[in-house]
């Protein structure tokens, strides 16, 4: 094993079990190490602090595994990762209950670079990180032996893959896939497309806030933006909307999300509207029609995948939540979302209230958002926090 000696002074974060290693912080490899391997890393005075995955193509060159020096990295301690992460799952009353849930959340579940969702009786797993790939073979038997799954399918087409070196793969890696595959969330069936959606087929970290938009819906017009295959929206309906337009760039996923609404016949599908449109145009249009709406969903893609897009991201952030502001009926309620790393809770409340401002309204937040409890955030690892939103009432 080779030892990843670090500079004077850089082994604080390690310290307070932050679990990554920043090629900045790194003085010296001593010994050979292939990218996946694991090295044992050692502060500058040989003090040995930690086990991590070494990757020689990232900035970030290390991510720790275990902070237990004398802890083996092999197939048993991987499956066994595997298991106590699933069980978590299996022992929350709530998560117990759902279809889809999140059985692995990379660091923050001990296992740097690994996803793994189940939609039923299928496990759909993302490897991000070169520790990552290199133990592929225990993760999938891990996650088959503590589920007793039918089918693993790997979507590791991310493009943080990029940065550690590796590309793309993505294929059945274990079992049979159904020929369709539906969960039932909150009561209500969905279309899953693990092969060809969206992350590994769905966005399972709004769960709990699409249940709450049902909650809040009941007898209101509702305005679901970027809505995918129409999570938001499905709720919407069934919490009894009096309407429900959605918009979204993508042809097929509007497709997904009519077939969504036909697998669920207590829902009143002539009060869905589906409309192919940029949502910024929209948005525009929508004004100009003279719209009003009494619960608006903003839920955009990644403006900012890192603090260096902050600054371009907080003006696509400022821009969409004016425009919608703008849409609603006094009293109306604007569900505000941002997926974006580079934009803090903190910064993200300060763009929301300028929006505000520029529109001549006060608001109010009723709830603060976050995603659900199988994504969740390591005590140490605050950039975990990716999903942030607020509930606002004008």
């Amino acid at each position: 094993m080779a030892d990843l000696i670090l500079k004077p002074g850089k082994e604080r974060s390690v310290m307070r079990r932050h679990p990554w290693i920043f090629a900045g912080s790194v003085d010296r490899l001593e010994g050979r190490a292939r990218a996946g391997d694991t090295v044992l890393v050692k502060d500058a005075g040989g003090k040995p602090l930690a086990r991590a995955a070494w990757s020689p193509e990232s900035q970030i060159r290390a991510r720790v595994w275990t902070f237990d020096c004398e802890q083996s990295i092999d197939h048993a301690f991987i499956k066994r990762a595997v298991a106590a992460s699933v069980a978590r799952r299996a022992a929350h009353p709530w998560l117990a209950t759902q279809d889809g849930v999140r059985l692995i959340h990379g660091e923050s579940d001990g296992l740097p670079g690994v996803i793994a969702d189940r939609y039923g009786p299928v496990v759909v797993v993302q490897l991000t990180s070169a520790g990552a790939d290199k133990w592929r073979e225990a993760i999938v038997a891990g996650l088959v032996q503590a589920t007793g799954c039918s089918a693993v399918y790997e979507r590791s087409d991310s493009d943080v893959r990029k940065l550690e070196g590796f590309g793309p793969v993505s294929g059945l890696v274990f079992g049979e896939m159904p020929e369709q595959l539906t969960i039932v969330e909150n009561g209500v069936r969905m279309e899953v497309d693990v092969a060809g959606g969206h992350k590994t087929g769905f966005y399972l970290d709004q769960r709990d806030n699409r249940l709450l938009t049902g909650q809040l819906a009941a007898g209101r017009d509702v305005l679901n933006c970027f809505c995918y295959t129409g999570g938001f929206s499905l709720q919407a309906l069934a919490g009894g909307a009096k309407s429900v337009i959605s918009i979204d760039s993508s042809g097929p996923a509007l497709a997904t999300a009519a077939r969504n609404v036909a697998l669920n016949p207590q829902l009143d599908a002539a009060r869905a509207e589906w409309r192919e449109d940029d949502v910024f145009q929209a948005l525009r249009t929508l004004k100009t029609e003279g719209r009003k709406f009494d619960l608006i969903v903003l839920d955009p893609p990644k403006f900012a995948p890192s603090a260096a897009h902050a600054d371009r991201a907080a003006r696509a952030y400022k821009d969409i939540n004016l425009l919608g502001f703008r849409l609603l009926n006094p009293g109306g309620i604007l569900m505000t979302y941002s997926c974006s790393g580079g934009i803090g809770l903190e910064l993200f409340q300060k763009i929301v209230a300028g929006a505000a401002a520029d529109v001549g309204i006060e608001a109010r937040i009723l709830h603060r958002l976050s995603a659900s409890p199988d994504h969740p955030i390591g005590l140490a690892v605050p950039e975990g926090e990716y999903l942030k939103g607020l509930a606002c009432q004008v």
